[in-house]
């Protein structure tokens, strides 16, 4: 009797290991581009969720090469929707692009979350919520901490991605709303034509299409063209993630950022960029929380799948402002 318990409980966990397997999900998690250290803390979150799931999902990071764009994104997820992956978390590199591999997704009933970067208005039927950074908000405090520096206004050139990236030109307008002081009716917003003493250098906004070594390059050229330049701000940390390259084209202006002669303020802050800072590279940093976003979506992708509620629409995970007076307290644990 006892080898028949045994033996009928031995089935049982069988059965039961095997129906786990069957039920376990695979939600891919799509990055505007890999190799990128933001990008890479999103990759770790989603790890660190997968490995607190028990089994109950697989975390699939797959994007973009380093300098892919947004056709290549689109035909990443339009393979994940042929592969029949149980959700997919994108962060758009080209908003409109991605609406028609969105669609695919939503004929073939997958749930599709966005992150760090959001769809068109007009598609925010095609994903379920986007989880990560009040994009608008960035750029807010990014122009906060120029005008604390140069609070007469001058001339700024603005760095950011992709011309067509939603995250980018929603930080854009927060920066221009903020420094003009009128809320404009879009992103990117209104250029700056001396609104509140502020006015943007011919040739600006410089866009990087997330290329660093461009980004370095672009400050370079704007510096050696406009060396009074009193303030450049990027929507994103292109040029510090590459620290040896921006090291070398920004410490000749270290005298001037030190004097407050150039309000150099950044976006984002990883551990790399706060190095920077702390070495006189800029003056301040606005920083997101990737590794959040990667952890939520796959959680919230679960719930999704398991009939419990979706996530709010949208869900912001948070931002850190930072200074050279702050650098050892202001990120959030």
């Amino acid at each position: 009797m006892r080898k028949l318990v045994l033996s009928t409980a031995v089935a049982l966990g069988a059965m039961m290991a095997a129906a786990s397997a069957q039920a376990e999900y695979t939600f891919a998690l799509v990055p505007k581009n890999m190799n990128n250290p933001f990008f890479d803390q999103a990759r770790d979150g989603c790890k660190k969720a997968e490995s607190e799931s028990a089994g109950a999902f697989k975390c699939e990071y797959i994007g973009p090469g380093e300098h892919g764009g947004g056709d290549e994104q689109v035909q990443i997820v339009l393979d994940l929707v042929a592969k029949g992956v149980d959700g997919i978390a994108v962060a758009p590199s080209n908003a409109a692009a991605m609406a028609v591999a969105l669609e695919a997704a939503k004929e073939a009933n997958i749930p599709v979350l966005t992150w760090d970067s959001d769809v068109l208005p007009e598609n925010k039927d095609l994903r379920i919520a986007y989880i990560g950074t009040h994009n608008y908000e960035i750029g807010v405090n990014l122009a906060k901490l120029a005008m604390a520096i140069k609070p007469k206004g001058g001339t700024v050139c603005i760095q950011s991605g992709g011309a067509a990236a939603a995250n980018h030109n929603e930080r854009m307008q927060g920066i221009r709303d903020t420094l003009s002081g009128t809320k404009s009716a879009a992103s990117p917003g209104d250029a700056l034509t001396g609104q509140n003493g502020w006015t943007e250098l011919q040739g600006c906004p410089l866009y990087t299409d997330d290329d660093f070594p461009r980004s370095v390059q672009q400050f370079e050229d704007i510096m050696a063209k406009t060396p009074n330049l009193d303030a450049f701000i990027p929507t994103g940390g292109f040029p510090q993630f590459i620290p040896d390259a921006n090291r070398a084209a920004v410490g000749k202006y270290k005298d001037k950022i030190a004097s407050k002669e150039l309000a150099l303020v950044v976006a984002d802050t990883l551990p790399v960029q706060i190095d920077q800072m702390k070495e006189g590279l800029s003056l301040g940093q606005v920083g997101q929380r990737p590794f959040e976003m990667g952890y939520k979506t796959m959680f919230a992708l679960r719930d999704i799948k398991d009939g419990k509620a979706a996530p709010t629409d949208p869900t912001y995970t948070g931002l850190d402002v930072c200074t050279p007076e702050t650098a050892d307290t202001c990120i959030a644990k």
